[in-house]
């Protein structure tokens, strides 16, 4: 719809003898105040002042001379909007058209991109904590979209599996490991070596030593300490695995920081050739002479005993993307204290002589009722393990208290798609640079601004057709649509072809998220409004359409967000 409205302006400005600058699309928009109309333009406001003339009077000119046919009503308001109401018959028309349409209404981004989504990343032989929630869940949820846009989207799991702590970890295998304990959780086993080592390193200089030279004999490719590290790395992707599996969250990469190692000597030396990188003070650093955001703040990529670092493997990852993956565009989904690493690594890169389109996707931090950082009672991050397991339990309970009848299985089924859901939400509905507060109560509560209360609503629209006496054949061209109720179901149904596109823009979801609430109240105040079940003829075909896209669109929706949908509640 917008784009025949679009299309109607530039004929009507045609008509009426602008001379328009080159490439100038005549914008139109959602109105954000459905009292003046369904879609709105300021294409005379923006005009006006170039060809020097009054907004208003060139919008009743443009008026005049649209031609909108059965599409819609023009009108003006202020000083010069152009607001459009679309017709009844008009809604109909396009309901039906969604109908058939396995998209609903979502045009294929053009052109298809190959994009490399960077999300999640946890460090080996760490249990992921409440922190890896937002990289997680927002990474897998503009992977989705973007997929569904048409995009190649390559997912990649850039793990922590190299670095100093596996000195101690190596040591800790060696001498304080707990076989029983490793089989039975490794992740927590290896996280307990660690932290008993790192503390002995506080207390006594001789293990900081000798966990030194673990760690350089692995780097030289000592054999049993790299037997060692691969089976930490091995574990712990089992234990990464079975959180990724529950959140349905998968990567086509695990592409670690010991994967790029043998990239990082000849790299370093590329860029001192190339005068990208000079010695200071004997380690080997990127200079941004000329950049007025950076020109005080080098990156050092080789220390001066000869070590690499975090943004020499990053330089490093950027080239096999785009030499091995020919990417287009790399976002990296991470927190926002990483601000300055990016900025620095993407200047780098541009002067390399790489032209790869890189944004960091950052976003900020999850607090606890008293507006701190989310932390247990001992201080120490709350695990996403224990986050998962505490939301399928409460959702269990509320299940229980909801319908006691649903068979056990389905019950547990159900509990883990509501719990999970609602973490998934509570963190999707928020836009990503938002601190917010974790929230049991107000995330699993079955009215608001919730999963459960999106589920719920998909559950109900499903029931109406598990209620009719025989299978229903949908009529795409007997559509009536008259009351008002009707109309903002149908304008709400229309607009998911419209947000989806605008997703990426700044890598908002919750643009996504807010839609379907929107689109739920819709449905429900429909539902209060319009009798369905107890309706004939033409008016009971035209409300079960609109039931069945409403149901289409919330499953497809909450799909792109990473959140099932189950059958009953």
């Amino acid at each position: 719809m917008i784009e025949k409205l679009e299309t109607s302006l530039l004929s009507a400005l045609t008509a009426v003898g602008v001379d328009l600058p080159e490439n100038f699309q005549a914008q139109v928009a959602a109105s954000a105040d459905l009292r003046f109309g369904d879609y709105q333009s300021n294409v005379a406001m923006v005009l006006a002042k170039q060809i020097k003339t009054n907004p208003r009077a060139l919008a009743t000119q443009l008026v005049d001379a649209l031609d909108l046919g059965d599409l819609a009503e023009a009108d003006i308001a202020g000083p010069g909007f152009i607001n459009f109401r679309i017709k009844k018959e008009a809604w109909s028309e396009r309901v039906g058209q969604l109908l058939g349409d396995d998209r609903l209404g979502v045009p294929l981004a053009s052109p298809a991109r190959t994009i490399v989504v960077d999300f999640s990343a946890p460090n080996v032989a760490k249990p992921m904590h409440v922190g890896h929630i937002r990289s997680t869940i927002i990474g897998d949820s503009l992977a989705r979209i973007a997929r569904f846009l048409g995009h190649k989207v390559i997912t990649d799991n850039h793990i922590g599996d190299w670095g100093t702590q596996f000195g101690m970890i190596i040591h800790g295998w060696k001498t304080v490991l707990d076989q029983d304990a490793l089989e039975c959780d490794p992740v927590a086993e290896l996280l307990r070596v660690y932290r008993s080592v790192n503390a002995l390193c506080g207390d006594d200089e001789s293990v900081r030593e000798t966990c030194k030279q673990e760690l350089v004999k692995l780097q030289a490719g000592d054999q049993e300490n790299l037997e060692i590290w691969d089976k930490c790395v091995e574990l712990s992707k089992d234990g990464l695995q079975g959180i990724y599996d529950r959140l349905d969250v998968s990567f086509d990469y695990w592409y670690g920081e010991s994967f790029y190692n043998d990239r990082l000597a000849p790299l370093v030396d590329e860029m001192i050739e190339k005068g990208v990188a000079r010695e200071s003070e004997g380690a080997i650093c990127v200079f941004f002479d000329g950049d007025p955001k950076l020109e005080d703040k080098p990156t050092v990529v080789r220390k001066a005993d000869g070590g690499f670092l975090y943004a020499t493997t990053d330089l490093a990852t950027i080239d096999f993307r785009v030499e091995e993956w020919n990417a287009d565009d790399i976002w990296y989904v991470v927190g926002a204290p990483q601000q300055l690493h990016f900025q620095q690594i993407f200047e780098a890169t541009r002067r390399r002589g790489m032209t790869p389109s890189m944004q960091h996707v950052s976003f900020g931090s999850i607090l606890g009722e008293d507006r701190k950082l989310m932390k247990t009672r001992s201080g120490d991050n709350v695990q996403l393990v224990d986050v998962l397991d505490e939301a399928v339990e409460r959702a269990s309970q509320a299940i229980e208290e909801k319908n006691p009848d649903l068979a056990a299985d389905e019950k547990q089924k159900v509990a883990e798609i509501v719990g999970i859901g609602a973490v998934k939400f509570a963190e999707l509905s928020q836009h990503r640079m938002t601190d917010y507060v974790f929230s049991w109560d107000r995330m699993l509560a079955l009215q608001g601004d919730t999963a459960p209360y999106l589920q719920y609503s998909c559950v109900r629209v499903r029931s109406i057709f598990r209620k009719l006496d025989e299978g229903v054949s949908l009529d795409l061209e007997n559509l009536t649509i008259t009351e008002d109720a009707e109309v903002h179901l149908a304008r709400m149904i229309v607009r998911f072809g419209e947000v989806v596109p605008s997703l990426l823009d700044d890598f908002r979801p919750n643009l996504l998220a807010n839609y379907l609430l929107e689109l739920a109240k819709a449905f429900h105040s429909f539902f209060e409004a319009c009798p369905v079940l107890k309706s004939e003829g033409a008016t009971q075909n035209t409300r079960l359409v609109l039931c069945e896209l409403t149901s289409r669109v919330l499953m497809k929706g909450l799909g792109l967000l990473g959140i099932e949908t189950p059958e009953r509640m």
